[in-house]
């Protein structure tokens, strides 16, 4: 009994001991988790019930908390070790992972912004040629290009406000930006005139009304000049990345481990929605001039009104942490770095890039695939416009689908390699329809529009299943740095392959010449597409990084016997000395022993 006294005051002396290596706070101590992850037979153990740990002092206790889940072993002097019952807790604070209801609002009206934001920027690809009539010289392509620029340059920026002004501020400043920028988009009505003189009437504001005046007076009285259409349009795309970059934050600050993966690809793919949006609206309201303002009009409402929900029920935090591994981030009291210092951290993390290769991958995939919809169709048999985006609208829900589905097999199975493997295989073999022409298999419109929502729901979850396993891998970073990245990444790249795409489109080469019932041709933007894929899968299929942050939260979901968990642990039932430090693995190896 003595030596297993002397055994139990050996691990809580390294604790508090700011010599060991994994402890390098002052007077603190890293979470409880770290201390207590004990490895029997080459798995992690991590019992709520039975814990052994060293946390701080005086931090807040959730109300609802009832049950002890985290032992506390110092009273308020910083040393003097206390009584070791769990019972103890309350006497000397703490807090349990609790979820609450609010977290359904808060996912509502993440992607419903998102869904806005993205209908705003797509809003007028259903009805190109409307939007140039009124506004000679100016095409709605260029408008998109613009949205995206700005788009890019406002995901530098998305990192370093939220941690400044905090989740809630940060995503209500964005919707109020947007709506502002709406607002501008949809025409002032007798204002725009008040606005363009007190302008100056300058010369772009001047020719852009004559030229609206002179196409039609009726169209001159109810819809802005184009330079508002401009500035509304980079205030939207400013907005923007509040909603697309801040996901995997909600889904750390609200969902519980077993829920986070879902709650991403929610509020991740929701956007798509948007898009779907604006063809299935945009293409009836918009056919006729007369119906352009009206369109911008109907999104202009639909934003002011969940701008208003958004101001009125958002919020920053819950009372307490949904999960442990939140809980050691309180804990440990980390300060995120600026978000150039974040890049440079999060880049050199072993098993990032993989994560990030493949959020890549998948966005520009499904937005090559998005912006060449029409060509993609037309040349596989299917004409009519309606018919036309119904399938591209459809091709749309069914990211947002796949999302949901998968995202929540992952949560529940920790499987992130195999099922981004999977997804991406299908991904690739489902490619290979959409670029048929000509012959037998390139006029079958049902294997296209099966091929399109398959690989809508195979492509679409890789983004935020990948968008999590970075955060996984690179616990406990700054989550919106993460998908700031990820987000920077994939839209340059998208950028720079649509393009390319063009020119591909217009390369066709011979499948099965000699096989006459199989025979077809295939099309260059579908191989190009095809050959990131399989690189992608290739690079992926080495990722072997420990999963960090659901090593932390196995204790919550009952996930810690998971293969996906125990896969890196050493044979001898030693552990994994990257998540406790030599002095601790040993005590616990010892007290193992006795």
């Amino acid at each position: 009994m003595r030596l297993l006294l002397h055994k139990v005051l050996l691990v809580l002396a390294i604790c508090v001991s700011p010599q060991s290596s994994a402890f390098q706070v002052p007077h603190l101590t890293q979470p409880s988790s770290l201390v207590q992850r004990r490895v029997q037979n080459g798995k992690v153990v991590n019992s709520k019930e039975n814990r052994i740990g060293c946390a701080l002092r005086d931090f807040p206790i959730s109300t609802s908390a009832t049950r002890p889940t985290l032992t506390h072993l110092f009273s308020n002097s910083e040393d003097s070790i206390v009584d070791l019952e769990l019972e103890e807790e309350d006497r000397y604070g703490g807090m349990i992972p609790q979820v609450y209801p609010q977290r359904w609002v808060q996912l509502a009206y993440l992607s419903l912004l998102a869904l806005l934001s993205d209908w705003i920027c797509f809003s007028l690809a259903a009805s190109p040629s409307t939007f140039q009539s009124v506004y000679p010289g100016h095409s709605a392509a260029s408008l998109i290009d613009i949205f995206l620029f700005t788009n890019v340059a406002s995901c530098f920026l998305v990192t370093d406000c939220v941690a400044k002004f905090g989740l809630e501020k940060a995503i209500k400043g964005a919707a109020g930006l947007m709506t502002v920028g709406c607002i501008l988009r949809s025409g002032l009505g007798p204002l725009n005139d008040i606005f363009a003189g007190a302008m100056g009437g300058s010369a772009a504001i001047g020719d852009a009304t004559e030229a609206i005046s002179s196409s039609a007076p009726w169209i001159a009285a109810h819809t802005p000049s184009y330079p508002f259409i401009l500035a509304g349009t980079i205030m939207v795309g400013a907005a923007q990345p509040f909603f697309q970059c801040t996901p995997p934050m909600l889904s750390a600050t609200w969902f519980g481990s077993d829920e986070r993966a879902t709650s991403t690809a929610v509020a991740l793919n929701f956007n798509q929605i948007g898009i779907a949006t604006a063809f299935l609206v945009g293409g009836g309201m918009a056919s006729e001039p007369e119906g352009l303002s009206n369109y911008f009009t109907l999104i202009s409402a639909a934003c002011a009104a969940v701008t208003l929900g958004t101001f009125l029920q958002f919020q920053n935090k819950p009372p307490s942490p949904p999960s442990t591994s939140e809980i050691e981030k309180i804990i440990s009291g980390e300060e995120e770095p600026p978000f150039i210092d974040s890049v440079k951290k999060l880049f050199g993390t072993p098993g990032f890039t993989k994560p990030f290769v493949a959020f890549i991958c998948s966005i520009s995939i499904t937005n090559i695939v998005g912006a060449f919809i029409d060509e993609v169709l037309e040349r596989g048999g299917i004409h009519a416009q309606t018919s036309i985006d119904l399938a591209g609208a459809g091709f749309e829900f069914a990211i947002l689908l796949g999302g949901i589905i998968i995202g929540g097999y992952v949560d529940k199975t920790k499987k992130y390699k195999s099922v981004t493997l999977a997804c991406l295989a299908t991904t690739f073999f489902l490619l290979l329809p959409l670029g048929l022409t000509d012959h037998a298999l390139g006029q079958e419109p049902i294997l296209l529009v099966a091929s399109l929502l398959g690989m809508g729901i195979a492509a679409g979850p890789i983004q935020p299943i990948n968008a999590e396993l970075a955060v996984d891998v690179s616990y406990p970073s700054d989550e919106t740095a993460v998908e700031s990245i990820q987000q920077i990444g994939g839209n340059l790249f998208s950028a720079l392959l649509v393009p390319i795409a063009e020119i591909a489109a217009r390369q066709d080469y011979q499948l099965l010449p000699k096989i006459k019932p199989l025979a077809s041709d295939i099309r260059g933007d579908v191989i190009l597409l095809m050959s990131i894929a399989i690189a992608t899968m290739v690079y992926f299929n080495e990722f072997d990084s420990p999963l960090r942050r659901t090593t932390a939260d196995c204790g919550d979901d009952g996930s810690c016997e998971l293969p996906e968990l125990n896969a890196e642990l050493a044979t001898n039932g030693v552990g994994d000395t990257t998540i406790m430090s030599p002095e601790v693995e040993e005590a616990l190896k010892d007290l193992d022993r006795l």
